[in-house]
């Protein structure tokens, strides 16, 4: 397994594990109230930093465990990486119609602000499948 696939896996399980803690924690604060009263913010841009410091520090923990493939990268990888992220670009722009349409709607900020979050999370997993799948089936 190239180091890139490793990173593509690393990224694949933040994405998964870190908006489903976030999701977990939000779902908690929901019962019975307004949406408008709850404080999202915090833990929303705690989940983005504790996802992005989570992938740099596993990728890192990745090099250290594997240091003969760390950093290599070859023509395979890097047209893998480039179908990966375009594929995660057209769902990224699609799934962001709908914070759109719900800013032109006047709807709460609350589902603004989880609708884009999502469209972020399903661009990365989507990105992240693709690339995996490209790495499993062979290129």
């Amino acid at each position: 397994m190239s180091s890139e696939e490793k990173r593509t896996w690393i990224s694949a399980l933040v994405g998964v594990v870190v908006p489903v803690v976030y999701l977990a924690t939000v779902l908690t604060k929901m019962s019975g109230t307004d949406v408008a009263r709850i404080a999202y913010v915090g833990p929303m841009l705690t989940a983005i930093g504790v996802g992005i410091g989570a992938g740099i520090v596993l990728t890192i923990v990745a090099a250290m465990v594997w240091p003969k493939d760390a950093g290599k990268t070859d023509e395979r990888d890097r047209e893998i990486n480039r179908r990966g992220e375009y594929v995660g670009f057209y769902v990224m722009s699609v799934a962001a119609i709908v914070p759109l349409a719900l800013a032109m709607a006047k709807v709460e900020h609350f589902w603004i602000a989880h609708a884009l979050y999502l469209a972020f999370v399903l661009s990365a997993l989507v990105s992240a499948a693709v690339k995996i799948v490209a790495y499993r089936r062979g290129w």
